[in-house]
């Protein structure tokens, strides 16, 4: 096996290489990580090409001889950018994949962004045969025209894909800012577009936790998965056989309830809930079909995950860096 990493320097490319190196398993598999603006050491059995995945010479450098292709690179919210890397980089990816005569799988990292997230209602837990129906914005419309794009490589030129659809992507202490009021809150919405200032200002006086309540008023139920699940969930994709040309969710077993939530850090900590309306949808992200065609199943639930948060102390080299997606 000689893989093909493309987004090597983010969350999930970083644990991932991390499981490849170490895993006695992968002992004799090569990798190429393709990087762009950031890069990664090389190493034994890691070798890293430099350039743009829009720049179809410099994917057919780093695709020579490659088997597998798991392609974990995505831009956010830029508009300057969705089209040329995302849309282009998808396209340029694939057809030097297909032409690679050593080729066997291409693995994606899509988002619940391509089903809507929390903008979208649907009656009954998301599957994989429901309709796209993404967020407003360009990175949620990129992800939709990626799982489409290697979709139909595969309807066209029997290209084995496989797409690993997962919500937002927990390590570390990220579920802890996440539910900060502060200024250091990580990932959103931010809290200044969904409260008073008023409100703001006193939730951030005291110990408090946010209540997200829904369109209906009940507690929110948002998907989260763990980093180290998802990086399994790559690794089972990889070669499994029933895992060709289909498409999987990876989450959490349950979403995450804001009811439970603040619940649970009531009996940590003593936090008391803060009550935030939204018109938000609650929404379930089903991943029987996973576990039922591959046996993967999140070994993360929101115990573990609310544990792991706060126990988290972060190095002085490890700053946090505070992000709102649009």
């Amino acid at each position: 096996m000689k893989l093909l990493i493309t987004g090597a320097t983010g969350k999930v490319g970083q644990h991932l290489l991390s499981s490849l190196l170490a895993d006695p398993r992968h002992a004799e598999t090569q990798m190429v990580a393709l990087c762009h603006n950031r890069s990664v050491s090389q190493v034994d059995r890691l070798r890293v090409v430099r350039g743009s995945i829009a720049d179809p010479s410099i994917v057919a450098e780093a695709m020579a001889g490659v088997t597998h292709v798991l392609h974990l690179a995505a831009v956010k919210e830029s508009p300057d950018l969705a089209i040329d890397v995302s849309v282009k980089g998808m396209f340029v990816l694939l057809e030097a994949f297909r032409a690679n005569p050593t080729a066997k799988r291409f693995v994606l990292l899509s988002g619940d962004c391509s089903v809507g997230h929390i903008f979208q209602d649907y009656p009954a837990p998301i599957t994989e045969t429901d309709p796209r129906r993404a967020y407003p914005g360009c990175y949620a419309l990129t992800k939709v025209i990626e799982e489409v794009m290697l979709e139909q490589y595969g309807h066209q030129y029997g290209l084995d894909g496989c797409i690993l659809r997962a919500p937002w992507i927990m390590e570390k202490d990220d579920l802890r800012y996440a539910m900060s009021f502060g200024e250091d809150q990580f990932g959103g919405p931010a809290w200044s577009d969904l409260m008073p200032p008023e409100t703001l200002a006193a939730a951030r006086a005291g110990d408090h936790v946010p209540l997200i309540r829904d369109v209906n008023g009940a507690p929110l139920r948002r998907n989260f998965v763990h980093v180290d699940d998802v990086v399994s969930a790559l690794l089972t994709a990889l070669d499994h056989p029933a895992a060709a040309r289909q498409t999987f969710n990876i989450a959490m077993a349950e979403p995450l309830d804001y009811g439970q939530f603040a619940a649970i850090m009531g009996r940590r900590t003593g936090a008391r809930p803060v009550d935030i309306p939204t018109s938000f949808h609650s929404n379930w992200l089903d991943c029987s079909k996973a576990g039922l065609r591959l046996g993967w199943r999140p070994t993360v639930d929101l115990e573990t995950l609310i544990e792991r948060a706060w126990s988290y102390e972060r190095a002085a080299k490890d700053p946090r860096v505070v992000w709102y997606p649009g």
